[in-house]
């Protein structure tokens, strides 16, 4: 009988880990697996056997997974303990009304304080995003080209709750931009609102960017209704 893979043999440990960085490094890795898949939704990770991966005490271990939860890649379940989040579902809209929220005022604290520095990597993410092909990248492009127009906002901790959503919404994007046909579109509303951004047009911008998230959630929600996102679930 076959055996079915284990996720966690996709993670690759290179030689021991300093104790104090014991915690930051098993966030990052184990990030970066949620991000790309290598730990897909539902993936149970048991502290114990993170500890013998990494080869450290379940103390870091623990403080990483905390983190991993804060960021909404993990939920804790009862019985599984920290599993891997799910991607955006049902809840779209109530997703992207929050998004709205938070990076509405994120781009109003930004936008006077962005550098030309912070507009020629925008620029540079718009550029990337109309060649890539690879959908990886396109959800990786995407949320840096979102990060470098809020990047300057001085409310750190509002900066760590939009990067959490762009994360989730990254994760989606990776696993189902293809079936959506996306991509073409979204690079016309960033043009906007870069343009807008280095015009100073504080509420001109944020106008651009709820009408570019409204437009996402109505994709979105379209396309999680329709039999292709739920063959593509079936499959999961």
């Amino acid at each position: 009988m076959t055996q079915k893979p284990k996720p966690l043999h996709s993670i690759k440990v290179e030689g021991p880990i300093p104790a104090h960085l014991a915690r930051s490094i098993i966030e990052e890795t184990l990030r970066a697996a949620i991000l790309d898949g290598r730990l897909p939704c539902g993936t149970a990770l048991r502290q114990q056997d993170l500890a013998d991966l990494f080869g450290v005490s379940r103390m870091p271990v623990r403080e990483a997974l905390r983190q991993l939860e804060a960021q909404e890649l993990l939920s804790v379940t009862t019985h599984k303990g920290a599993v891997v989040a799910p991607l955006i579902q049902g809840d779209a809209t109530e997703t992207y009304e929050l998004r709205i929220l938070l990076e509405s005022e994120a781009l109003r604290q930004s936008v006077p304080l962005l550098t030309a520095a912070d507009y020629a990597e925008a620029a540079s993410c718009i550029q990337q995003l109309e060649n890539q092909r690879d959908y990886t990248e396109i959800g990786r492009l995407n949320r840096l080209f979102h990060m470098a127009l809020y990047s300057k906002a001085p409310n750190k901790r509002l900066l760590r709750l939009v990067e959490d959503g762009l994360n989730e919404e990254e994760r989606f994007l990776r696993f189902n931009l293809e079936a959506m046909g996306l991509g073409t579109l979204s690079q016309d509303d960033h043009r906007v609102m870069l343009q807008a951004a280095i015009e100073r047009d504080v509420e001109g911008s944020v106008a651009l960017l709820v009408k570019h998230l409204n437009r996402g959630v109505e994709v979105i929600t379209h396309y999680l209704a329709s039999p292709s996102a739920h063959s593509r679930k079936a499959q999961r």
